[in-house]
């Protein structure tokens, strides 16, 4: 496609060097609907990115736009704290009756601020005051925000150098396969937790993500889940499941922990929890764990009302039977893995491995910069990847749920030609 050169000069003269995803899209984008988007000179690109998964049911999804647009138009109250309003009871009834009860979740439901991070910095607060002590466990090629805490039990070491301070109280622990199977789960966690000489203060809690987005998609294996939620229950540390990104469907069951058969202690969710991109975080625990004193945490913008609507509105038209959106979501999985396998094929010599669940995949390629020249001629031909690991040398798929099978064709077409033509 040819592309003429737009005017970013306010951007680049204006905006702070701290911005990143328009370094690799160089156009100014207008306007999107479903899986498209499209730039100010009408040229079109497949977005298989998703707003960082904050997408997961498209752009403008109409159903959501709908339901946002009558809220808005009749004077629905836009900001609340956390007052009690309609828009917040018919989520938290929606989200009761759809997504806690069918799964029989026992949680309670915080609402700890808009974002990711937010939702993480408050697992760890809580976490810290049930147990009366400091320390977190995470895993290695964690990423669970860039907010202090959140910094100190991510994985990333050029995000981790931003914070300008020692990052404290986060230690890390190697995720699944980290030693190729070498090593047994867990055996290096559970000698430091029994040694007394180990250094290792008792931890509150251990966070993880079942499908680390970030860090490379790096995926758990159920059974690696199930033991470490029976060494938390062992050594009388908190579970907390990070699910923001790999949350609402994004590996198929609404919760990316379902399938390992597990109950998380505690759960974060945020991104595509309002579907359509609004700001809106959940902190969800269980009963015993609410020891919160009212207002010990808060956040002026904790009730985005617009987003309980849209969040409302996406778990009525999609979650009503979620066995539906599982099936298809695997389906559409399937077709994205049956893709790579045939470029892996094609490019034996080049691949290192390719992995995922559901709608997120991940290609990793021997050479580590290959991943962002995929990626940036992906661009050229119209389809928007990230690329995601310690050193980007994954390239990251993260469609809408709701691609259809043929946009899906398209866009798996374009990311073989950019794997052919970055040789």
């Amino acid at each position: 496609m040819t592309i003429t050169q737009p005017d970013l000069s306010v951007f680049e003269t204006l905006e702070s060097e701290v911005r990143s995803y328009c370094r690799g899209w160089p156009t100014v984008f207008d306007r999107a609907q479903g899986s498209r988007m499209y730039d100010e000179d009408g040229h079109a690109y497949l977005d298989f990115f998703a707003g960082a998964g904050s997408l997961n049911y498209g752009h403008n999804n109409p159903v959501l736009k709908r339901a946002l647009i009558d809220y808005l138009a009749r004077d629905g109250v836009t900001h609340g704290l956390d007052m009690s309003t309609t828009a917040k009871r018919s989520f938290l009834q929606a989200f009761q009756d759809l997504v806690l009860r069918p799964r029989d979740l026992p949680y309670k439901v915080m609402f700890p601020g808009p974002t990711g991070t937010n939702a993480v910095e408050s697992a760890l607060k809580l976490a810290r005051k049930v147990k009366g002590r400091e320390a977190i466990v995470s895993f290695t090629n964690a990423f669970h925000g860039m907010s202090l805490g959140s910094l100190a039990v991510t994985g990333n070491a050029f995000k981790r150098a931003g914070a300008g301070i020692p990052l404290v109280h986060g230690t890390p622990m190697p995720f699944d396969n980290y030693f190729d199977g070498t090593v047994p789960d867990f055996l290096w966690f559970e000698r430091l937790l029994e040694d007394q000489g180990s250094g290792l203060n008792k931890p509150a809690a251990v966070i993880v993500e079942t499908v680390q987005g970030e860090g490379g998609i790096n995926v758990a294996r159920p059974a690696w889940l199930r033991a470490l939620k029976e060494l938390c229950e062992r050594q009388d540390m908190l579970l907390i499941v990070d699910d923001i990104q790999m949350g609402c469907g994004r590996t198929g069951a609404f919760f990316s922990f379902e399938e390992a058969g597990i109950v998380p202690d505690i759960v974060t969710v945020s991104k595509s929890i309002s579907g359509y991109g609004l700001p809106m975080s959940l902190c969800l625990f269980t009963p015993e764990l609410d020891v919160w004193e009212p207002g010990e945490h808060n956040g002026t913008f904790r009730g985005n009302n617009p987003a309980f609507v849209t969040a409302t509105a996406a778990l009525e038209t999609y979650w009503a039977d979620g066995s539906a959106m599982e099936k298809q979501t695997r389906s559409r999985g399937e077709q994205v893995e049956q893709a790579l396998i045939s470029i892996t094929e094609e490019n034996l010599a080049d691949v290192k491995e390719y992995r995922g669940r559901g709608l997120v995949w991940g290609m990793e390629f021997h050479d580590k910069d290959r991943a962002s020249r995929i990626a940036r001629r992906a661009f050229e031909l119209g389809l928007l990847i990230e690329t995601s690991g310690p050193q980007g040398e994954v390239v990251k798929l993260l469609p809408a749920l709701t691609v259809t099978p043929d946009e899906l064709d398209e866009g798996l077409r374009i990311l073989a030609r950019a794997v052919r033509e970055t040789v």
